[in-house]
């Protein structure tokens, strides 16, 4: 069984800033998009942080890396961010496919809307497409599958639940597919024979699809009621 992360916290700026901790007992097969430990082979951590939505920090590669040394992690892991509270993470599970989600609706877009592209229009800009401000949102998504996949399983395990997400967002009442920073991870056993399908009705696609879809439709209805990121809730102490 996948572990519960750990909430823990960091003095940053005159804050504590929660971040949610997950110490492997065993390396682990992994396929992400993170900015920290993107890509696939084995990874011993992870980590999901808070920051504030005026985050711009031109390499957060180096300030997770940074974090995860405070931590004491070594070995190779998996660093995500984002605006919301990681305190307020969803956890679902499906035959024994695991999902946790940090789900921050504050800045969603179509991925081939019209005005596509890198946008260098500064903060605080609206789309006239959307009506949004377009600040830092992201959904990040840990998926636990307990059987080994294969490599072309586990890219289509985060189609699959890319496409889930997309349909809770939705049902939401969101014409749009995400945020512009949303990032997915897919963990699996690094041995035993490995499984040939990630797609939504395969063995472990069809749970991982509904898992990602409830916690993404629960944590999005939260964050729709509330729009506070993790730094509306905060005073800066000296």
């Amino acid at each position: 069984m996948f572990a519960e992360p750990s909430l823990t916290h960091r003095r940053e700026d005159g804050l504590d800033v929660p971040l949610l901790l997950w110490r492997f007992p065993e390396p682990l097969l992994a396929v992400s998009s993170a900015v920290l430990g993107g890509g696939t082979g084995p990874r011993e951590w992870l980590i999901n942080a808070s920051v504030a939505m005026s985050y711009a920090r031109p390499d957060p590669d180096a300030h997770l890396a940074s974090l995860a040394a405070g931590l004491g992690l070594t070995g190779p892991g998996i660093g995500l961010l984002t605006g919301v509270d990681v305190a307020d993470v969803v956890a679902t599970r499906d035959d024994n496919v695991q999902v946790h989600a940090t789900v921050g609706l504050g800045a969603p877009i179509q991925a081939a809307s019209p005005d596509s592209g890198f946008d260098h229009r500064p903060a605080g800009s609206v789309s006239a497409e959307s009506g949004f401000d377009h600040r830092p949102g992201t959904v990040n998504i840990v998926v636990w599958v307990p059987e080994r996949l294969s490599g072309g399983a586990l890219v289509n395990a985060v189609a699959t639940a890319t496409e889930a997400k997309a349909q809770a967002l939705a049902e939401l009442g969101l014409a749009a597919t995400g945020t512009a920073t949303d990032a997915v991870c897919v963990l699996c056993p690094l041995g035993g024979p490995p499984a040939a399908y990630g797609g939504p009705r395969s063995r472990w696609g069809a749970p991982l699809a509904r898992a990602v879809h409830r916690a993404v439709l629960i944590g999005g209805e939260a964050n729709l009621a509330t729009g506070r990121s993790w730094s509306d809730r905060v005073t800066r102490h000296p």
